[in-house]
């Protein structure tokens, strides 16, 4: 393990993201929120921070081996989520503990939108602000962003690349170098960000609601600046404009280099990925508005149909926005659309979840294995896009699907043992390794009320979700950490 160089790497890092404090200071002087201070304060406990880590190695340049990517990538999400909670607990307004603000913090890097803060609108616009860029820059990843900057400072960047995406389609590149791959992917992200901006803002939104929910939808994050979500704008308009930029963001971003390259949409109906994607996102919705309807959940078709689809591409997407307590509708729909999260969005996108991919291999896997009961002797690859899928993915697939499995239960029985409720625990744990946010029963509404214990289970599973289980799980193996 090269820890000179993944030290040196973590104060660059650091460094940077304190940055990351100074626009809600712009925001605070702004409005004149006098919420300031913590930020600026933050700021700087941030960058001194990365300047001790940087200043002893600052001269030790070493090329990175792709084991000492996982440590940077893992040291710096959870170091990010530490540092990122300072303005939080700096702050009077809202005033929370150490762990309330950690968790704060890590739910808004991750994008999993799960809050333990009530009466929003009364926060200053500062820390509103605040959460909504959290949101944003986790939702493209700060490392594929560091990527992007790294290189300039001597750095190489696909060992981190490769740490941050390990995926089934982690090899696969759009571009040439790393840095122009990065690069490429954060020109989409912004103008998507942009666009949603301003067809926000056109609907009705002010211009302030309409940035951050921008962020946060980009991001499919959920995190809002109304304690009613989405809900608080009543608007059809806001709310499809919104289904809208979810199904877009939860498609994989490397999809929308390509048909922007080629100026051609139809590379999306290509992709075996995107459609089961959105097979699964309009399947879901289509049920949901069906059974709003013939249970009598809403007697208007328009209203069910408005509050169905909604719902169900802001929970299958992972966005976790609402407009309506869906705990409390009919138990199989709030039940249908916590399992539609487990899918969530296509690999490379924002979205959380398994990803798409994973299932469909999943489900190709199944298939092929009933018809070698039928066919023992056959020989039967699995296809995806005309072409044969290696089984080296299709067993990383299966180790993926069995780690999440054994990590969900884990943390199921663990919140359990905190004196959480079984239904609490079980959509807690899901909306977090999902990056959900919104869960049911005791979590339905804000995760304030439950121990500080089990807080900190969730802020390992959200942690556990966004980096895909096997990075962070990697370091935890005796052979990680053999010569």
């Amino acid at each position: 393990m090269n820890f000179s160089s993944v030290q040196r790497i973590l104060g660059i890092l650091l460094m940077l993201f304190s940055l990351t404090m100074l626009p809600p200071v712009v925001v605070s002087l702004g409005y004149s929120d006098g919420a300031a201070p913590p930020f600026a304060l933050a700021f700087l406990l941030t960058l001194l921070a990365g300047l001790s880590c940087w200043a002893p190695v600052r001269s030790h340049k070493q090329e990175l081996r792709l084991r000492d990517g996982f440590m940077v990538v893992v040291m710096f999400w959870s170091v990010l989520g530490l540092t990122g909670s300072l303005p939080f607990a700096l702050s009077t307004d809202p005033h929370l503990s150490l762990t309330d603000s950690v968790f704060e913090s890590i739910s808004g890097l991750t994008t999993t939108g799960a809050t333990v803060i009530t009466h929003l609108e009364v926060l200053p616009r500062s820390i509103l602000y605040y959460r909504q860029q959290l949101q944003w820059l986790g939702g493209m990843g700060i490392i594929v962003l560091a990527v992007a900057v790294l290189p300039m400072l001597g750095i190489g960047g696909m060992q981190l690349y490769r740490a941050e995406t390990p995926g089934p389609m982690k090899d696969s590149k759009l571009t040439p170098r790393i840095t122009e791959t990065a690069k490429a992917l954060w020109y989409i992200y912004l103008g998507l960000t942009v666009a949603c901006t301003m067809a926000f803002w056109v609907a009705g939104m002010t211009l302030f609601d309409a940035i951050g929910h921008a962020f946060s939808t980009i991001a499919i994050g959920g995190f809002s600046t109304h304690d009613a979500s989405m809900g608080y704008f009543d608007s059809t308009l806001i709310e499809m404009i919104a289904v809208g930029f979810l199904l877009v963001s939860g498609a994989n971003f490397a999809l929308h280099f390509t048909a922007w390259r080629r100026k051609n949409p139809w590379v999306y109906f290509a992709d075996s990925e995107f459609k089961f994607y959105l097979l699964i996102q309009l399947g879901v919705a289509m049920f949901v508005v069906l059974a709003l309807y013939f249970t009598g959940t809403y007697h208007d078709w328009e209203e069910a149909f408005t509050l169905g689809l909604f719902q169900a591409v802001s929970i299958g997407t992972t966005a976790g926005f609402t407009t309506a307590d869906y705990s409390l509708w009919p138990g199989f729909i709030a039940i249908t659309l916590l399992f539609t999260s487990f899918v969530g969005g296509c690999a490379g996108s924002t979205g959380g979840g398994i990803k798409a991919i994973r299932f469909l291999l999943l489900v190709k896997q199944g298939l092929r294995e009933i018809t070698r009961l039928i066919h023992p002797s056959a020989q039967i690859p699995i296809r995806m896009g005309g072409k044969s899928i290696h089984p080296r993915v299709v067993e990383a697939v299966w180790g993926f699907f069995a780690l999440y499995v054994a990590s969900f239960t884990f943390m199921y029985i663990a919140l359990a043992m905190t004196g959480l409720d079984l239904m609490t625990s079980f959509s807690a744990v899901a909306a977090s390794i999902n990056n959900l946010g919104p869960g049911l029963s005791g979590v339905a509404l804000n995760y304030g009320g439950i121990n500080d214990p089990a807080k900190w289970v969730l802020c390992f599973a959200m942690l556990l979700g966004r980096l895909e289980i096997f990075t962070l799980l990697v370091l935890l193996t005796p052979a990680y950490w053999r010569k």
